[in-house]
C-alpha cells in the first residue's frame, strides 16, 4: 500500500497552490531546534555508575521504611517526591503516608508539619479535613497574625492550599493570605528559601511539571544544609539516566518527523515536534512509558498538522472533504483530495497503523479504535469552527464553549495516552473517558480557557478567528479583563474538580487520573505567559533546556 500511494502523491513544487483567495494566512514562526535532536548523545551512562544508582537506590528505600516519627518521615517523603524520583518508592510512600494518616497526634504541630501533613496526604488521596487549619486562626476568623513571621510554614501553607477542593473556604482565604505575606517576606530572606518562594510564587507544586520542578528543585535541595547526600546523589544520576532515555526518544522523532519533510512540503504547519514531544514528557515522563510517548508525540505532531490545515490554509470546501475523508479513515480516500491533503493525511493513517502494529504482538491493538474515534472527532469539531468562520457567524457564547471543548484536543490526548500504557488500561477505561468524566472534563476546561485568555491577550489571534473572550464580552457587555477574570473563575474551579477526583475511592486508578492531572500542568506552565506552544516562549525553551540537553554534573 505504502509503494503505490508514494507513486500517487506530487512532488512538493506542486503540493501548496499559488491561489491564496479565499485562504487564512497564518505568519508561525518557524522552528527553532534545527537538528539539535537528531542524533543522540554519544555517551552513555557507564556500568559503575548505573552500580551506584541500584545502590542508592536500596539505601533510600531502607531511610524510607526505616522507624521514624512523622515529623522526620514527612520532609523525607517531599524531598523524595519533589527531587522526582519517588516512582521508584510508590509502595513504601504509600504504606508511610497510610500510617501518617491513620496517625492522630498532630493536634500539636506546628503550620509547617500541619500544612506539610495536608498536602502530602491529599496528594495522594487520603480524604484528609482542612479543619486542621482553624487553629492557626484568632477568635475573629482571621489568621493569627504570629504565622506571618513563620516563612516555611506560609510557604507550606501555600503550596497546601492548592490542594483545596470545592467548599474549603479556609484554603481559599489560606493561599491569599499566605501570598500577600510571602511577597511581603521575599526581599528579606536568604537564600535558599529567597529562592523557593520567588520561584512558589510563580509555580505551585501541584501545577508545576514534575520533571521540571524536580529538575530546579535539585540545585536548591543541594545548597540546602541539611540534605540528605544519598538522596540528592540518586536524583542526580536518575535525572540523568532518564534524560538519555528521553533523548534517545526524541532523536527517532526527530528523524522521522524529518523524513515527512512537512516544513518543505506543508509551509502554513507549525514546526514544534521538538515542543510537541516536552508536552508529551510532561504527561508522562517515566522509563515504562516510552513507547506511550513515542506514540502520543506523533499524534499531537499530527494533530498540530491538521489543526493548522483547517486553521491556516484549507478553504471551507477542502475541509468538508478532508473531513469526510478522516472520518471514513481509509487509504483510498486519498483521491478525492487535494494535492497538499494527501500528504498530511496518509502520515495520519501512518502513525495510527504503527500504533496498531506496534500493539499487535502485546493483543492491544483493539485500543487504536478508540484513539482513531478521537481523533475523528476533532476533526468534526475543527470543521464546525471553519463553518462558522466561512460564514462569517458570531456563536453565542455557550455554543463556542460547547465545540471549544473538543477542539483543545485534550480529549483526544487523554484517549491516547491510554493506548500505550500497560496492563493498568482496559476497555472500561477507554469507555469511562469516552462518556466526558470529570477530570477530563476539567482538564480540558483548564486547556481552553487558558489558550483562549493567552490568545486574546497577547494578541495571538488573526482578525478571522472566532475567539470566546470576544464572544463572552460581545454577550454579556463586559470589558476584556471581566472576560479573562470570569474565565479564570472557571479555571480555579476545574482545577478543584482536578483535586476532587483524586480523593480516595477513586473512580480510575491513580495512573489513570494522573494523565489529565499532567495535562492540565502542561497548560499552567506553557500558557501562563501567552501561547508557548506555536509563539515558542522562556517556559518551553528552558524547560527543554534543562530537561533535553544540558544533563546534571555528577
Amino acid at each position: 500500500m505504502a509503494s503505490q500511494v508514494s507513486q500517487i502523491l506530487p512532488s512538493p513544487h506542486d503540493v501548496i497552490s499559488s491561489n491564496m483567495e479565499n485562504r487564512p494566512k497564518a505568519d508561525f514562526h518557524p522552528g527553532i531546534w534545527g537538528d539539535v535532536f537528531l542524533n543522540c548523545p554519544e555517551k552513555d551512562i557507564d556500568a559503575t555508575t548505573e552500580l551506584q544508582h541500584e545502590g542508592l537506590k536500596e539505601e533510600v528505600r531502607r531511610m524510607l521504611v526505616a522507624p521514624m516519627d512523622s515529623n522526620q518521615r514527612l520532609p523525607l517523603i517531599d524531598a523524595v517526591q519533589r527531587l522526582g524520583v519517588s516512582y521508584h518508592f510508590e509502595k513504601e510512600i504509600e504504606d508511610a503516608l497510610e500510617a501518617i494518616y491513620h496517625d492522630s497526634n498532630d493536634v500539636e504541630n506546628d503550620l509547617y508539619t500541619t500544612a506539610l501533613r495536608f498536602r502530602l496526604l491529599r496528594e495522594h488521596g487520603f480524604d484528609v479535613s482542612c479543619e486542621a487549619f482553624k487553629k492557626f486562626k484568632d477568635e475573629e476568623g482571621n489568621f493569627k497574625s504570629s504565622v506571618t513571621s513563620d516563612v516555611r510554614g506560609l510557604l507550606e501553607l501555600y503550596e497546601a492550599s492548592y490542594m483545596r477542593v470545592h467548599g474549603e473556604d479556609i484554603l481559599d482565604e489560606a493561599i491569599s493570605f499566605a501570598t500577600t505575606h510571602l511577597t511581603l517576606a521575599a526581599p528579606t530572606l536568604d537564600y535558599p528559601l529567597s529562592e523557593q518562594v520567588a520561584h512558589a510564587l510563580k509555580q505551585s507544586i501541584r501545577r508545576g511539571l514534575p520533571r521540571v520542578e524536580a529538575r530546579r528543585f535539585i540545585s536548591i535541595y543541594q545548597d540546602d544544609q541539611s540534605h540528605i547526600k544519598p538522596l540528592l546523589e540518586f536524583a542526580k544520576i536518575d535525572f540523568n539516566l532518564v534524560q538519555l532515555l528521553h533523548r534517545k526518544e526524541l532523536s527517532e522523532i526527530c528523524r522521522w518527523w524529518k523524513d515527512l519533510d512537512f516544513t518543505r512540503k506543508l509551509p502554513f504547519a507549525r514546526d514544534r515536534v521538538v515542543e510537541g514531544y516536552f508536552w508529551i514528557m510532561g504527561v508522562y515522563f517515566e522509563l515504562q512509558y516510552s513507547l506511550g510517548r513515542k506514540m502520543l508525540t506523533k499524534v499531537i505532531a499530527m494533530a498540530s498538522i491538521v489543526d493548522d490545515t483547517y486553521d491556516s490554509y484549507g478553504t471551507y470546501d477542502e475541509l468538508i472533504t478532508y473531513t469526510d475523508a478522516i472520518e471514513r479513515w481509509d487509504m483510498k480516500c486519498m483521491d478525492q483530495l487535494p494535492e497538499y491533503m494527501k500528504i498530511s493525511y496518509k502520515a495520519l493513517l501512518d502513525v495510527y497503523e504503527e500504533m496498531e502494529q506496534l500493539l499487535a504482538e502485546q493483543g492491544r491493538q483493539y485500543r487504536v479504535e478508540y484513539a482513531k474515534k478521537a481523533m475523528i472527532r476533532l476533526a468534526q469539531a475543527y470543521l464546525l469552527e471553519a463553518k462558522w468562520t466561512h460564514q462569517n457567524y458570531k456563536p453565542t457564547f455557550e455554543e463556542f464553549r460547547a465545540n471549544a471543548l473538543p477542539t483543545s484536543g485534550y480529549a483526544m490526548l487523554a484517549i491516547t495516552a491510554f493506548v500505550g500504557m500497560g496492563d493498568v488500561i482496559t476497555p472500561e477505561t477507554f469507555n469511562w473517558a469516552a462518556n466526558d468524566p470529570k477530570i477530563i472534563k476539567a482538564s480540558t476546561i483548564i486547556c481552553r480557557f487558558m489558550d483562549d485568555i493567552a490568545e486574546h491577550k497577547f494578541n495571538h489571534r488573526r482578525e478571522d478567528d472566532c475567539s470566546a473572550i470576544e464572544c463572552y464580552m460581545e454577550q454579556y457587555g463586559v470589558s476584556a479583563q471581566e472576560a479573562y477574570d470570569e474565565f479564570n473563575k472557571h479555571i480555579e474551579s476545574s482545577w478543584k474538580d482536578v483535586n476532587e477526583e483524586f480523593v480516595k475511592p477513586t473512580e480510575m486508578p491513580i495512573p489513570v487520573l494522573n494523565r489529565s492531572l499532567n495535562l492540565a500542568r502542561v497548560m499552567d506552565v506553557l500558557y501562563r505567559e501567552g501561547d508557548g506552544y506555536t509563539h515558542v516562549g522562556k517556559a518551553a525553551k528552558s524547560g527543554i533546556t534543562s530537561l533535553l540537553i544540558d544533563p546534571i554534573p555528577l
